[in-house]
């Protein structure tokens, strides 16, 4: 028997998990249909986590449109969903006169876009403002709403607030077919949604499937669109005394260029190149990486790129033919609402896209009542290596495994990976863990504690240790007689 549900949304990346927090709050049945075993596995994990304040798209475009006023919601979704979340401001920086015309026209399209304090400012400012951006800069654009956070923690923390708000959450469920029923009665379930783990019934879909959102459009016989997989390489460096602002070079027509920035937790990013390569592609690649590492330099002449511990990659869901994003109902099939096309600055406008994506829904006639019993906050577990020396303490005492620390690089103890493991949805993977707290992430990058991680997994999922994923299916770390046998 199918499940049947008034909503449907395909896709558990930071699209799709905002999209069912904002629509949690409603008496509405709504499940997320993910084709990985977890949260973010796609655009949204391989992803620099900047929130880009909204200068950079063109005015009237749907970016320009969101961008601006997701940034800005930001600082609401992180108190209430408790995800961590620094507004820096950022600095576009610029070398001769050329630039600082560039400048000048991003300055008035983000005046367009309705970003608020913008301004052009000479060399003594940007030392002022950021100590280590290149002497040879002689103007920058200057916006203070710029700011960043974890994709994948932001992701998690709206389906985990969704979840605790009613909403299923079906993980390694890829969508094999899609029937569509004859009518146009709100009232019966009119998709199906054909998936190995059980089919899902909807009245409505959501199409959030990132870079296999042509795919979904595709089973509906709505729009036929076609994704180009815009690869991206980004490198992480280890963690700085003083995490740097966001610096951005004057971008490019399809880029916003090799950009630094520091994360939530202390280290250095660089990110990110541009290249179509095959669909798919997530290797990094040598010439990818010294491109970044070359531009890092021109903007932080100073930056130690030996203290690399992580490079990796992705690919952006880009629609061929278009940059913008595509969000509406589909104008071919009725019901069918598409969020397609979330490129960068989607992580920036994820909070917007969702609050646009409930308008565009009304505005389709679909009935929103607020649930009496919403509740818009969650509650961030317990962080031991962030918590004070008291909290740590009561912590200890609470549990004594709370003390017995897994992950050195992070000081992530076991107590804190078994909550990762419980917590609604959890993890399944050594990743999963990953994401959630971090254990692993550190400057050995899981040299010391992923053995330790395998066991508390195995231990708590009730499975051999060779049956322990690092990701997703079939990436087994342990040989033995058991794998994927119970």
């Amino acid at each position: 028997m199918a499940e049947t549900f008034d909503i449907a949304i395909v896709g558990a990346g930071i699209t799709g998990c905002a999209i069912a927090r904002q629509l949690a709050r409603y008496d509405l049945s709504i499940c997320v249909v993910e084709a990985g075993n977890d949260i973010a596995l796609g655009a949204s994990k391989a992803n620099g986590g900047l929130v880009h304040a909204g200068y950079d798209p063109a005015p009237g475009t749907v970016k320009a449109q969101v961008n601006a006023r997701g940034c800005e919601l930001y600082s609401t979704w992180a108190q209430e969903l408790g995800f961590l979340f620094h507004r820096t401001g950022s600095m576009v920086l610029g070398f001769n006169d050329e630039d600082r015309a560039h400048l000048e026209q991003l300055r008035q399209n983000g005046l367009a876009n309705g970003v608020p304090e913008l301004s052009i400012i000479g060399p003594e400012r940007i030392r002022e403002l950021e100590p280590r951006a290149s002497a040879d800069a002689t103007c920058a654009l200057w916006c203070p709403s710029t700011g960043f956070v974890d994709p994948f923690e932001v992701a998690i923390a709206a389906l985990e607030n969704a979840l605790a708000n009613g909403v299923t959450f079906m993980r390694s469920a890829p969508v094999e077919a899609i029937e569509v029923a004859d009518g146009e009665d709100d009232s019966a379930a009119r998709f199906t949604l054909v998936t190995p783990t059980g089919d899902v019934r909807c009245r409505y879909l959501i199409n959030a499937a990132g870079n296999g959102a042509a795919d979904i459009s595709h089973m509906t016989g709505a729009e036929e669109f076609q994704m180009v997989w815009r690869q991206g390489n980004i490198v992480v460096l280890d963690k700085e005394p003083r995490t740097l602002m966001p610096l951005y070079p004057v971008p490019t027509p399809v880029s916003k260029g090799v950009i630094v920035t520091g994360t939530v937790h202390g280290n250095t990013v660089i990110t990110a190149t541009v290249a179509v390569r095959e669909p798919g592609d997530t290797q990094t690649y040598a010439s990818d990486v010294n491109a970044l590492l070359a531009g890092a330099r021109k903007l932080v002449p100073d930056l130690d790129t030996r203290r690399v511990v992580r490079a990796f990659a992705g690919g952006r869901p880009v629609i061929q033919g278009t940059n913008d994003f595509f969000i509406g109902q589909s104008a071919v099939v009725p019901g069918l609402f598409q969020a397609a096309g979330i490129q960068s600055p989607g992580v920036a406008s994820a909070p917007a896209i969702a609050e646009r994506m409930e308008l565009v829904m009304r505005e389709a006639g679909v009935e929103l009542h607020e649930r009496a019993d919403w509740n818009p906050i969650r509650r961030a577990p317990d962080d031991f290596d962030r918590a004070p020396l008291a909290h740590k303490e009561e912590l200890i005492e609470s549990n004594p495994t709370w003390g017995q620390i897994v992950c050195r690089c992070e000081t992530v103890p076991e107590a804190e990976i078994v909550a990762a493991i419980r917590r609604q949805p959890g993890a399944v993977s050594v990743e999963g863990v990953k994401r959630r707290c971090r254990a692993g992430m550190g400057r050995c990058q899981s040299g010391f504690c992923q053995s330790r991680v395998v066991a508390i997994l195995a231990r708590e999922l009730g499975c051999d240790p060779s049956e322990v994923l690092l990701e997703d299916t079939g990436s087994w770390l342990v040989e033995g007689p058991l794998k994927g046998v119970r």
